[in-house]
């Protein structure tokens, strides 16, 4: 989109919010970059040059906007909405891959050279992964410094510099300002928490509809491992330097988000599953734009426009729940689950409400005693098949996966079948295209609608709401009575 000079031009008059994060404008008389909805007043169009990421903006010698705080928009929605090698790269360099395993470890991931993702990246992006990985770290850092009271040298490592001089140099080449100075700037804007607590606010394009998002997520919730407290969705999380709890809550503006992190290295990744989770970086306005084209769907989009897809912070514990909730109601799935985490998850303690344990890993499933299991023969053996599958590497879902490979590898196994491979693409995978035409309530909705009741004809009508079926998908489950769709009490 950045190399579209008058749409960008008009976004940036028009300063609409929308566009945050899909590029980013930099102004050559200043030398500072921003987002399109930078408060002040526009520059000229002749003094404006635009970037596809902020790392392009600061490799070329711009610094940030102190008023917008570029770093700080929302993902481009493209990350999530392909499945490419570069959407697929940025999605782990959002996870801290190139800072704890470098760029050979992003490449292996992806099965590449590290040449030919440092040559892919910087034809999309203006910039490899070590320039996207030091801005991202320049982030939390700006984030650790405004919102901590740790030393300095502290921040540094946590925000995943190598060096004490490496953080300060960027910091200071980044938004113009000493680490301390950038501190007292922020100082006063929170309010104090316990040591390895930070409280933050995740942007988001609006709009957001938080009903069927928040509703999902507490209705299936594990208990020990998720939580509906005092308005927020709570939930453990196991992560690569220790564990954590996050608290999330709608605003209207923002999420809410205070991560308890036992290690505050892992406070990027810990962000990157948040936003993953609520599904931050989705772009509404396009996609209700085209479920809004079928004139079936278009009163459930205007009754809520901004639904986002609820995912889920572990793809892999969220396929062995799918398998848990294969035809059982939500109840009986949870209760289930509940009884893995009691058996075989890590005990964890949560200070602030009943968060009990981490969902156990494949690793540890992969050990437990079918026969303990109350669940009918052919799903055990299909809950063995794929913990087995999960703790021997031979099937990997995260970040990295591409979709349809997975979605192979997933119908390879036995017990299966359609709903439960679209299910874990959709909810796991991010795959925004993902649909469930088999599934009851959807057929119900289907039929309430007007629309096809049988997979096939559903299929063939869904065509013209690709790319957006997952999406679509929502709408539908929408119209049903089920707490899943509306925010707890």
């Amino acid at each position: 989109m950045h190399t579209n000079t008058a749409h960008c031009v008009r976004a940036v008059q028009a300063k609409d919010s929308r566009f945050d994060g899909w590029f980013f404008t930099a102004v050559l008389t200043t030398g500072i970059y921003c987002r399109p909805s930078c408060p002040v007043v526009p520059p000229k169009p002749q003094n404006m040059t635009f970037y596809p990421s902020a790392a392009a903006c600061q490799q070329a010698g711009f610094r940030a906007c102190k008023r917008c705080r570029p770093d700080s928009s929302p993902g481009s929605p493209e990350w999530n909405a392909r499945a490419d090698t570069v959407a697929r790269a940025m999605r782990l360099i959002g996870d801290g891959v190139v800072d704890r395993e470098g760029v050979p470890g992003l490449a292996a991931r992806l099965g590449y050279s590290t040449r030919q993702i440092e040559r892919q990246l910087n034809a999309e992006l203006g910039a490899g992964p070590l320039a996207l990985a030091r801005a991202q770290r320049a982030q939390t850092a700006r984030l650790l410094i405004e919102t901590t009271a740790l030393p300095m040298a502290d921040v540094a490592f946590a925000a995943g510099f190598a060096s004490v001089r490496a953080f300060n140099d960027t910091v200071r080449e980044v938004f113009a300002l000493s680490p301390t100075q950038l501190r007292a700037r922020g100082r006063g804007a929170g309010t104090p928490t316990a040591p390895g607590t930070i409280d933050l606010r995740l942007p988001f394009r609006a709009p957001l509809h938080p009903d069927n998002l928040f509703g999902h997520l507490a209705a299936t919730g594990v208990p020990g491992v998720e939580e509906w407290r005092d308005g927020a969705y709570r939930r453990t999380l196991a992560l690569p330097y220790g564990h954590g709890t996050a608290t999330l809550a709608p605003r209207p503006d923002h999420i809410a988000c205070r991560l308890a992190l036992t290690d505050l290295r892992d406070l990027t990744l810990a962000i990157s599953r948040c936003r993953w989770l609520l599904d931050l970086d989705a772009d509404p306005v396009a996609v209700d734009e085209r479920l809004r084209a079928d004139p079936l769907l278009a009163p459930l989009v205007d009754r809520a426009p901004g639904r986002r897809v609820p995912r889920t912070a572990d793809a892999a514990e969220f396929a062995v729940r799918a398998v848990l909730g294969q035809q059982v109601s939500t109840a009986a799935a949870r209760t289930h689950a509940a009884r893995l985490v009691v058996a075989h998850g890590e005990p964890v303690e949560d200070p602030g409400g009943g968060l009990t344990h981490l969902f156990p890993t494949p690793e540890a499933l992969a050990a437990l005693d079918p026969e303990a299991l109350a669940l009918p023969r052919s799903r055990r053996a299909t809950l063995v098949n794929l913990v087995g599958t999960l703790a021997a590497g031979e099937l990997r879902l995260g970040p990295e996966s591409d979709w349809e490979t997975a979605r192979q590898q997933l119908t390879a196994l036995p017990g299966f079948g359609p709903w439960t491979v679209e299910t874990i693409a959709m909810r796991a995978l991010g795959d925004p295209d993902a649909f469930l035409p088999t599934d009851l309530g959807i057929r119900h909705a289907a039929a309430a609608l007007g629309l096809p009741r049988t997979p096939a004809a559903l299929t063939a009508r869904a065509a013209a709401w690709r790319p957006w079926r997952a999406y679509a998908t929502q709408h539908l489950w929408a119209t049903g009575d089920h707490p899943v769709n509306s925010l707890p009490a």
